[in-house]
């Protein structure tokens, strides 16, 4: 006897998913509203979608952005990625394979590859790209997921019960007439400058550099595939290829720079003057072309510290709710992992029906701790490496120099994992941190001539304590809830 099985019909399913479309185009209605169509909220809005999740994306323009950073994916990004089921976008957008990094110190390169893939031979990969080319690919996988309504709108305010303080969605204006979306949960992605983080954030942004950018054409990097630093006297310079033509190049201007003062020819004099002759002579004919090209920008390098989310129906993600310095590339691998881990903890699985504000708010204070092991480690990281990279002071210098040495010593691996978004444990960047302190001592002490002996022991103690002063109040701060 020969059993046949017949699948059960779609049309319930089919049924509800319009009777859902129709709520959110006629309606406005859904259970996630999320305002702003940049990574986290494209990624986020296709993550909850394929879990059944009626989802209204929000974005004010949706022209292809032009943005000067968020255009290095780290390895521990291009995994989140894959498991959103979303590396297809890093395809058909002349992005760049990036294998680690060349750090260059006063002309001395050491190379730091990426660590190999578990049981391969392989090193791990990160991606380059244009940041716009990258985004128009999410936002296209938002549109084509059948349960994401995406619209051009702008968010004004968002919608609370006079009675409970609780979200109910925003207030927009749409071609000049006034508009509202509605959501069991609203997502504020709405990036770093969010209209919605003063209200709801405890944390305001704080700034003391800002990095400007050009764009060489045909440059001659002197390791392709990776991403280069370079340190000297000054702020650092980094160098990475976005496209087959193109490579970005950001420099790091701290507040009040002497050199980029307006009576020495302002931040075009600094470049001309200062960051130019420090380059690798292979990248300064493309770069002093694209200098006098006069297409100078800027963007803010920005440090914000996560908070737990406590406003009923509403979560507050992306450069919204944490920024650190981009010195390391880490912004889009943390909103990655960010969307991994809010997918799972917002499964259908766990919190069957969104309108169930406390399981949300149980929810999103787990996601707080949950995200820190990987979140944390970037964050720190990323503060503490400028700190010592733009050393402006004497004891930072000594433990820039030790950071180097520590990289020619071979010790790359941690860091560079750290670095890559793979280690995701903040007691090893707090072993490989101090590891750094202790070497740049020793490297002081030996290098000196023996008479400074008496005043290295002093200035050791100085250099610790400044060790100290760089890392632990961003320990602290990730501490917080």
């Amino acid at each position: 006897m020969t059993t046949t099985l017949v699948e059960a019909p779609a049309e319930p399913v089919t049924k509800a998913r319009d009777e859902a479309e129709v709520r959110r185009r006629v309606h406005h209605e859904a259970d996630v509203v999320i305002v702003g169509a940049g990574i986290l909220g494209c990624a986020l809005a296709v993550a909850l979608g394929k879990q059944g999740r009626s989802v209204l994306l929000l974005e004010r323009s949706l022209k292809e952005p032009d943005r000067i950073v968020g255009e290095l994916l780290q390895p521990g990004g291009v995994r989140a990625l894959e498991q959103l089921g979303l590396s297809d976008c890093l395809k058909d957008i002349d992005a760049i394979p990036t294998r680690g990094y060349d750090v260059i110190y006063h002309g001395v390169p050491v190379q730091i590859p990426y660590p190999k893939l578990e049981g391969s031979s392989s090193v791990s990969e990160g991606c380059a790209f244009h940041h716009g080319r990258f985004v128009m690919k999410l936002r296209q996988a938002a549109m084509d997921c059948p349960n994401v309504t995406v619209v051009e709108t702008t968010a004004v305010s968002l919608v609370t019960s006079p009675h409970t303080n609780q979200v109910l969605g925003v207030d927009c204006t749409t071609n000049g007439s006034k508009d509202c979306y509605f959501g069991q949960l609203t997502v504020a992605a709405d990036g770093y400058a969010s209209k919605f983080r003063k209200e709801y954030h405890p944390h305001t942004p704080k700034v003391k550099s800002k990095f400007f950018a050009l764009e060489l054409i045909d440059a001659e990097l002197p390791m392709p595939n990776h991403g280069h630093i370079v340190l000297s006297d000054n702020a650092p310079v980094l160098l990475y290829q976005i496209g087959t033509h193109e490579t970005r190049a950001l420099i790091d201007i701290p507040e009040n720079l002497p050199s980029a003062s307006v009576k020495n020819g302002g931040v075009k004099g600094h470049l001309r003057n200062v960051v130019l002759p420090s380059l690798p002579k292979s990248v300064q004919p493309s770069f002093l072309a694209a200098l006098e090209k006069n297409q100078l920008r800027s963007m803010p390098n920005s440090f914000l510290p996560s908070s737990t989310n406590k406003t009923p129906g509403l979560v507050i993600l992306g450069d919204a709710l944490n920024m650190r310095h981009p010195l390391t590339g880490g912004g889009m691998t943390v909103a990655l992992n960010d969307a991994v881990i809010v997918r799972d903890l917002l499964s259908p699985e766990n919190v069957p029906e969104l309108s169930d504000t406390k399981k949300v708010l149980k929810q999103m204070s787990a996601f707080h701790w949950k995200r820190k092991n990987s979140a944390s480690v970037i964050n720190i990281l990323a503060q503490a490496l400028y700190s010592l990279f733009a050393a402006d002071d004497d004891n930072l210098r000594v433990l820039q120099r030790g950071c180097f040495r520590y990289f020619e010593l071979g010790v790359i691996e941690g860091p560079v994992g750290l670095l890559a978004g793979l280690i995701k444990q903040p007691l090893v960047l707090f072993w490989h941190f101090f590891a750094v302190a202790f070497l740049s001592i020793w490297v002081m002490i030996s290098e000196d001539p023996l008479y400074m002996l008496p005043v290295n022991i002093l200035r050791s103690i100085a250099v610790f304590w400044t060790a100290c002063v760089v890392i632990f109040p961003y320990i602290f701060a990730e501490m917080k809830a």
